[in-house]
């Protein structure tokens, strides 16, 4: 960290604009992530943006960090090489319901159970955006689609209970329409030590004429206003099924521990005091010519 710490929220925007419709929810995201680096003191040079493919998966172009977009969907197995390679750095991983939840399923539930040290941030807003509006792992019954003309028949994930019983250490969820909240959030979630996930409701305002801003506003709650105990497994679970029995909208801090182990605590290169990015690559000309010889 700099000795001394006098960046601002410009100091993370890169020279490339945002390309999201106007109004889009991804705006909120891009400002509370800037936001929340600013209140950890993190330099921009020690942070790396992680993403997939998607409207939201643009959000490394936009900042002013290290950053690198991947195929769909793998934004997470890219972030925990990162992570692996340098420990000190703080990795972020923001992608959409589509690239996070569909494509890129199954990395998230095995990020979750490894409780790697790294930020997934996810845009929600229930339909796949950046290729026009079909149906998602997170679209509800019933939703007209592109690729649901009579309505999807499908039952949507539910991103949060799926996370706490995955092994996640911090799950909670925030509203692009609440930009106070939405950076307190984020801010916890980069100041948690193992898997830290992050659902967003972020209305698509040019796709999905279903879950908008009314909407969300209609229905949001604060679990901090609740007497929930976020170290309560079984709480955090009941909690996380509230949208689908009373269609209430909580949002907050699901779930959260600090005891469990990280992944990079139990890995044995790190044991050792080894940093692989930091170490001296001990191979001859000829030697890496064999090892890069197919790519050729």
């Amino acid at each position: 960290m700099s000795e001394e710490f006098n960046f601002t929220i410009k100091d993370y925007e890169s020279n490339f604009k945002p390309t999201w419709c106007p109004g889009c929810g991804n705006f909120s995201q891009w400002r509370a992530i800037r936001q929340a680096l600013i209140e950890l003191e993190i330099p921009p040079e020690e942070v790396v943006a992680v993403s997939g493919i998607g409207c939201s998966s643009h959000m490394p172009n936009f900042l002013k960090v290290y950053g690198l977009q991947t195929v769909h969907g793998r934004g997470i197995p890219v972030a925990t090489g990162i992570r692996l390679a340098n420990p000190k750095l703080t990795v972020l991983v923001y992608g959409g319901d589509g690239d996070i939840y569909g494509i890129g399923g199954n990395h998230f539930l095995h990020a979750c159970r490894r409780n790697v040290d790294i930020i997934t941030i996810v845009s929600n807003n229930f339909v796949y955006g950046l290729t026009t509006g079909q149906a998602s792992a997170t679209t509800p019954v019933g939703t007209i689609t592109r690729t649901t003309p009579r309505g999807s028949i499908e039952n949507p994930l539910n991103p949060i209970a799926t996370a706490i019983s995955a092994g996640a250490t911090f799950v909670a969820r925030a509203f692009s329409g609440d930009l106070k909240h939405l950076s307190y959030i984020i801010k916890e979630a980069i100041d948690h030590r193992g898997f830290a996930f992050v659902d967003v409701f972020s209305p698509c305002i040019t796709f999905n004429r279903n879950q908008t801003f009314n909407y969300f506003r209609e229905r949001v709650y604060k679990v901090d206003d609740t007497d929930h105990d976020k170290e309560d497994f079984y709480a955090a679970l009941d909690l996380s099924n509230q949208k689908f029995i009373k269609d209430n909208l909580p949002i907050g801090i699901f779930y959260q521990i600090e005891h469990k182990t990280t992944y990079e605590e139990r890995d044995f290169t790190l044991n050792q005091g080894v940093i692989p990015a930091h170490a001296p690559l001990d191979l001859s000309k000829e030697q890496i010519d064999i090892i890069t010889k197919e790519f050729y």
